[in-house]
Parts: C-alpha cells; structure tokens; sequence
C-alpha cells in the first residue's frame, strides 16, 4: 500500500444484537408514550439480558402505556425467545478473543466501540462507503433471516467492511467481516457458503470485490 492509500473499517449489527435491542425497546417505549401525549418527557433507558430486561429512567407524561408489554412485544418480534439471566461470558464469543482457543491465534480485543460521523459524497445516502456497506450486509443478513432462505440463522449478528481508498477515493473493498447467531447443529460449510451466496453477494458492488479481498465469515468457528 503506498502513501496515497488507506484502509478504513466501518461496523453494523442486526437487530438481534443485544444493544441494538435495547435500543429498540427504548425507542418503542418513547413512541407509544409520545402517541398519547405529545408534550411527555421521556429520558428512557433499556438493559437486558437473556430472560431479563430492566427499564429504568424518568418519565413525566399524563399518559399510561404498559411497559413491560411493549419491552416483550419488541423482543419477540425481533424473534429472540431465550430464557436465562447473567452469566459467564458465552464460550462461541470468548474463543474470538482468547489466545489458542480460536481458529486463528492471534486475536483482539474483547469488545470496543468507537463513533463518530460526516458526510461525504461517497455513497447516494451522503454517508462514507465502509459504514453503508457494512449496514448493506447486516440488512441483507436480517432479510434472509425473516424471509426463511435459510433456517438456521439467528437474530444477533454483526458485520464489519475494510474499504481501501486511493488518492481520497473508494477503490476496492479490502476485507468483509460477517459474524451471525446461529443454531448450534448447522455445519461451518454451510453457514459460509449461505452468507457468501445470499448476503454478501447481494449486498455489495461486484466492482469493488476484488482477488484480494479477504472474507472472514464466523471467523471464531462459531
């Protein structure tokens, strides 16, 4: 890569991925409030856990909505139906961040966050290239789960898109992350060559694909 070029990385997550569920929630909660009284002030806020979920936060409003209806409603529509509280870390997530338990040995942090936005010419949403990408997997990923392509995706997921620029533009696509939820019987070959087919393919410009571009699907195993 010489001096006039950069990589650059973007992340998205499904609606099954557990902040952007609390996310929903609160967000269901707000509109249902605002619904019946347009003057209420909501400061609302959603943390879960499998099986669990606390709403906490100040309200005032003349209005009554049924809270935790709203919470289970929001939940089950996302199609997430487990019960089980706090616990340890899930093993199929701490193999992506132990060294020696995973498929690659070298691993990374066990979480991180970082954000920030401009706008750009980029894309016709005026967003950058990695991040609209990287929400054109994710909203591929869901549609192929709640249009039943295939049967075995679950509702959390998670993509990330490495796009390579060149003197300040978008030149290639220079590695795809997609990580999903799944049931625990469905083979490795499978899952790869369902998401290669139906969600990478569909989501992302074959101009930009290239015999350089890495692709790492489920790269943990699980």
């Amino acid at each position: 890569m010489n001096s006039r070029e950069f990589l650059f990385t973007s992340e998205s997550v499904t609606e099954g991925h557990p902040d952007k569920m609390a996310d929903q929630v609160s967000d269901a909660i707000l509109d249902a409030i605002l619904e019946k009284d347009k003057s209420a002030h909501v400061a609302c806020e959603t943390m879960l856990k499998t099986g669990v979920v606390i709403v906490a936060g100040e309200i005032t409003t003349s209005s009554w909505v049924n809270i935790p209806e709203i919470a289970r409603e929001t939940i089950k529509k996302i199609g997430d139906n487990n019960s089980l509280k706090v616990e340890s870390q899930s093993a199929d997530i701490c193999q992506g961040v132990d060294p020696s338990k995973g498929v690659v040995a070298e691993q990374g942090a066990g979480d991180q966050g970082l954000m920030f936005g401009y706008a750009c010419d980029e894309t016709p949403e005026l967003m950058p290239a990695p991040i609209m990408y990287a929400h054109a997997l994710t909203r591929q990923l869901s549609h192929v789960r709640n249009e039943g392509l295939v049967d075995f995706l679950r509702p959390d997921g998670k993509s990330q898109v490495t796009v390579r620029y060149a003197d300040g533009k978008v030149k290639s696509i220079d590695a795809v992350v997609v990580s999903t939820q799944h049931s625990p019987d469905v083979t490795e070959k499978t899952i790869h060559e369902a998401i290669m087919d139906l969600v990478i393919k569909k989501a992302l410009p074959e101009s930009l694909i290239t015999a350089e571009t890495k692709f790492h699907i489920n790269p943990t195993g699980r």
